[in-house]
């Protein structure tokens, strides 16, 4: 079921970044190159190790973790938190928290050929859509 999530995907369209940002607490700057980017976003599993790499004009993020065991993770803009990933009924989904991070939950699923991420940061809710690059 994991494997639908392998492959190379492009960020096609977003929505409600900024306020979800925001209320996140990434400061002006740094929304807005987050909300002007495109990123690709190329995943690999193998066993129940994960990678994802996401890769832009700006900056290359590389987050590696094992599904249901916490990890230390630094945020693009250096903040420090703790995640736990696990797959819950064909989703991967991240629970994220740290000292000056707020409590973040992240879903991402596959729909068709569309790879989407629902965030939502105490309530605030945001969404990107991605699409499958072809082989």
């Amino acid at each position: 079921m994991a494997d639908v999530f392998a492959g190379k995907w492009v960020l096609k369209g977003a929505e409600n970044m900024d306020a979800y940002l925001k209320q996140e607490g990434v400061g002006l700057v740094m929304r807005k190159l987050a909300t002007s980017v495109y990123p690709t976003v190329e995943i690999t599993i193998t066993g129940n190790h994960w990678k994802i790499v996401t890769s832009s004009t700006v900056k290359t993020i590389v987050v590696e973790f094992d599904l249901g065991v916490e990890f230390d993770e630094v945020t693009p803009d250096g903040r420090k938190l703790k995640n736990t990933p696990t797959l819950e009924d064909g989703r991967l989904v991240e629970v994220k928290h740290g000292e000056k991070i707020k409590n973040i939950r992240v879903e991402r699923y596959v729909e068709g050929n569309k790879l989407i991420m629902i965030l939502n940061c105490d309530g605030v809710v945001a969404k990107r859509i991605h699409e499958r690059v072809p082989n």
